[in-house]
């Protein structure tokens, strides 16, 4: 804390950081000036798509082969960087598209199954309004040279438009797709579409075709797998009757090779990758690269087919520089309004360092306590964001049973304690228990209610989140209130010692403090997109600009975070409260006490993939997915939090940025329908 004694200085090496990033960034993005990028949007049957257009120098004089690329559910655009880079600098015209309710683009279809709103018609959407530009290359008979790709949900959508295209080739004979390539993709949900595997073969007709079929995804390409519902297990997917029918039925498929089919050749790639791996792999775009030079091997005057030079990863590099300077800027940027009139109320009387355990009882209870904090939120994950709350999930009711036992126990306490007079701690003590193991029981009871998508919490992906981390603070505060009434208060310690304790205006300071900091961090994220068209992210975890929307559904979440923020908030103060925590030791422990749990869970999960080709959970795919996003975004709340309470004595500034900040990364890189 020391070191932060000049705000304004951080405030400047955090600047330099996201700006110096983000020009660089811009340079691999644009091809150091030789590529256009702009967002776009356009109107269509189904709402307002938008996207990333790439355009290389001399499109509009002389038009190119073009390549529309989307992403996955969840996702948005920018996910797409490695072939909207890596294409267009070889003089592709790319598209990097938000599919509808995703990104910046919206739908307005009624949505009675809300996934089949967003990836039937993204893809030939954009495919419709891509044909109609100049730049956009046409052979002689007016077909389209167009590729579509699209990883996940992006790759059904691209392979639905393939179906959808080759429909009106048969009224126009006009093939406006020219070739196709998905990645983490097969035809499980074509299939709900009432598409048999023949119809989407047949679709295919004389285009070059291929999929990336990665050997560890986590959803897809093994229907033997998929049918006992346990996907995350190691693949082959040329193997199976489905990849070996897209190949044409050759005899000993081989991955990494093509096949004449239907006048056409189609190719499956198969590297050693998960399913979100796909976007941050140079083999995977080395894949990519290798398909389109053979499918548009007819155009290679307008085109390079150089395989070498992979730049895409040091546009990520440098914004992962400018992702740091963002989250580096929010500390000193509070220390620093926090200096101005009503908003210093945020400082507060700092509370006394809690006694530490002194007896071996007292030291193993507390370690018990801690190491079950940390734990519980990763063991209980799955069960708690998988939406069934029906007997067959056993965590559920593992934790249903738990409840009630809690609430038998507790009252069984408060009546003898009543009964008997008893001290006021016990009747306290239980009578908040038996209160909290009520209020669990019922949470946990409604899960599938609480967490079904609604008109008014409409990010699907958010919502299972939400009840998870409300979950991990109830539990925590039956942890806290045990711990408090068994072990603190007969030590003297009060609320005052957890940083709990202020006045109105101190809370509403803090209010402010964290607003303004969010609105100015987000606001210099803004005029970095409009300048460099960059945001600041690694991998999947990403900082993104957001549209009105992402506001308003930021104000419905944002309380019941703050509940989860809040109370972890409180634990890991009161677990890392005295001397011995100075200095770093506080800070690991902190992250330890809000990941550790999370981190044994990954490995636990993809080590026994990567080792025995099957998961540690092989039923959790997406689960498992969005734990990875879930460490870095509590990694750093932690930080904030420690920083912070120590810094204003209290814990609510570092609760409402925490809150703020992550909630409106959260709803603006998910899903969010607008309209019912």
């Amino acid at each position: 804390m020391k070191r932060l004694k000049k705000p304004i200085v951080w405030i400047a090496i955090s600047l330099v950081l996201i700006l110096a990033g983000s020009i660089f960034a811009s340079l691999f993005n644009n091809s150091y000036g030789k590529t256009d990028v702009s967002r776009i949007h356009f109107k269509t049957p189904s709402g307002e798509l938008s996207g990333l257009l790439y355009k290389p120098e001399g499109a509009d004089k002389e038009p190119r082969p073009t390549i529309i690329t989307t992403h996955g559910y969840l996702n948005s655009a920018e996910m797409q960087d490695a072939q909207a880079i890596e294409m267009s600098k070889r003089g592709y015209v790319v598209l990097a598209l938000d599919q509808y309710d995703h990104g910046h683009s919206t739908g307005k279809m009624k949505k009675p199954v809300p996934f089949f709103s967003f990836w039937p018609t993204s893809m030939y959407d954009a495919v419709q309004y891509m044909y109609e530009q100049d730049f956009v290359l046409k052979d002689k008979a007016g077909n389209g040279i167009i590729g579509v790709s699209g990883h996940s949900m992006g790759g059904f959508s691209s392979t639905n438009a393939v179906v959808l295209d080759e429909k009106e080739f048969q009224k126009s004979g006009i093939r406006k797709i020219y070739s196709s390539l998905t990645m983490g993709s097969d035809y499980l949900w074509l299939h709900a579409l009432k598409n048999t595997d023949e119809d989407i073969n047949n679709s295919y007709g004389p285009r070059t075709s291929g999929k990336v079929a990665a050997q560890y995804d986590e959803f897809f390409f093994d229907a033997a797998a998929e049918a006992t519902g346990k996907t995350v297990v190691k693949k082959n997917y040329v193997g199976t009757p489905e990849g070996s029918g897209f190949l044409g039925n050759p005899k000993n498929p081989q991955a990494g090779q093509f096949y004449d089919v239907n006048g056409g050749k189609r190719i499956v790639y198969q590297p050693a990758e998960t399913h979100p791996w796909n976007h941050f792999s140079k083999e995977a775009t080395s894949d990519a690269i290798d398909f389109y030079n053979t499918a548009f091997s007819d155009y290679s005057d307008l085109v390079s087919v150089d395989k070498s030079g992979q730049t895409w990863m040091y546009k990520e590099f440098f914004e992962f520089i400018a992702l740091i300077g963002f989250f580096l800027l929010f500390i000193p940027l509070i220390m620093l309004i926090s200096k101005l009139p009503f908003f210093n109320k945020i400082y507060t009387k700092k509370p006394e360092p809690l006694s530490v355990p002194t007896t071996n009882g007292a030291k193993a209870a507390n370690y018990l306590i801690v190491l079950f904090g940390a734990l519980f939120p990763a063991l209980f994950f799955s069960s708690l964001y998988g939406g069934n709350a029906n007997e067959a999930f056993f965590g559920m009711r593992l934790l249903r049973q738990v409840s009630i036992i809690l609430m038998v126990i507790s009252a069984i306490v408060m009546i003898i304690s009543f009964v008997k007079k008893s001290d006021k701690t016990i009747k306290t003590c239980s009578a908040i228990m038996l209160v909290l193991s009520a209020v669990q029981y019922i949470y946990l009871k409604y899960q599938a209610e609480l967490i079904a998508t609604t008109p008014f919490f409409g990010s699907p992906t958010t919502n299972p989140v939400v009840y998870w981390a409300i979950n991990v603070a109830i539990v925590t505060l039956m942890l806290m209130v045990c711990y408090h009434y068994v072990t603190k208060k007969p030590e003297g310690a009060t609320i005052a010692n957890y940083g709990v304790k202020v006045n109105v205006l101190a809370a509403i300071a803090a209010i402010a403090n964290a607003i303004v900091a969010v609105v100015i961090g987000f606001a210099i994220l803004f005029i970095i997109d409009a300048v460099f068209k960059t945001d600041f992210r690694l991998w999947t975890f990403a900082v993104k600009t957001f549209e009105g929307k992402h506001v308003i559904a930021l104000l419905k979440y944002a309380p019941l975070f703050f509940i989860y923020y809040f109370i972890s908030g409180i634990s890991t103060n009161m677990n890392t409260s005295g001397k011995k925590f100075d200095g770093i030791k506080g800070y690991i422990i902190s992250i330890l006490l809000y990941v550790g749990g999370l981190i044994l869970y990954l490995g636990y999960q993809y080590g026994l993939l990567f080792v025995t080709g099957t998961a540690g959970y092989p039923e959790q795919a997406l689960s498992s997915i969005i734990v990875i996003a879930l460490v870095p975004v509590l990694m750093i709340a932690a930080i904030f939090n420690r920083f912070l309470y120590r810094l204003t004595g209290n814990v609510y500034v570092g609760a409402v940025l925490n809150t703020l900040l992550f909630t409106m990364i959260t709803v603006a890189n998910s899903t969010l329908y607008t309209i019912f």
